[in-house]
């Protein structure tokens, strides 16, 4: 398994693989059962987010990450820049591993990766919305906890931040995503 950044060329393979690894979870939210099929002309949200924020100014290209395996990218994760009020800070996702490639550690690497990545970068918060099994495991926490809800209050009960090293504790108040992300 290599873990590296994404190049140019990997756009298609990371749509490949947002769209394996969320197809059967879109399907069964909308009731789509054609989301699942092969050649399916509705892809999930997370195929499209990945490409809107590659064209927005919030993309850092140096936390886009990939897996490769045998030559061929089988999992993909980026940060994006967020903001808690006037502090910079990055939100995490989306995250995904083909299926063919799941509960292997893929992901798990992937975070690794990722949040190491951003810590030597000097950032200080992470956040995500997302599963609050998983998510735990990687030092995730409910935002509420250190004073960072998201601005959309629907979300609170799965927003989730990770403090880096650099955090500091005057980091409160809304989480506010890129623009794409609420696009979708």
């Amino acid at each position: 398994m290599l873990i590296r950044r994404e190049r140019t060329g990997d756009a298609a393979a990371i749509d490949a693989v947002h769209r394996s690894a969320f197809a059967a979870t879109y399907a069964s939210a909308t009731g789509n059962a054609s989301a699942t099929a092969v050649h399916t002309p509705v892809d999930p949200p997370e195929v499209a987010l990945v490409r809107l924020l590659r064209e927005d100014s919030a993309w850092m290209p140096t936390l886009s990450m990939v897996v490769e395996q045998h030559d061929d990218v089988v999992g993909h994760v980026c940060l994006t820049r967020a903001a808690v009020g006037p502090f910079p800070v990055l939100s995490l996702g989306p995250i995904g591993v083909r299926t063919d490639h799941q509960a292997g550690g893929v992901g798990s690497a992937l975070m690794h990766a990722v949040l190491g990545a951003a810590d030597a970068l000097d950032e200080p918060v992470v956040g995500l919305l997302g599963s609050l099994g998983y998510y735990p495991r990687f030092g995730f926490l409910p935002g509420v906890r250190l004073g960072i809800t998201p601005d959309e209050p629907e979300w609170t009960s799965h927003f989730q931040v990770r403090a880096l090293s650099a955090y500091d504790p005057e980091i409160t108040g809304d989480f506010r995503y890129a623009e794409p992300f609420y696009e979708l």
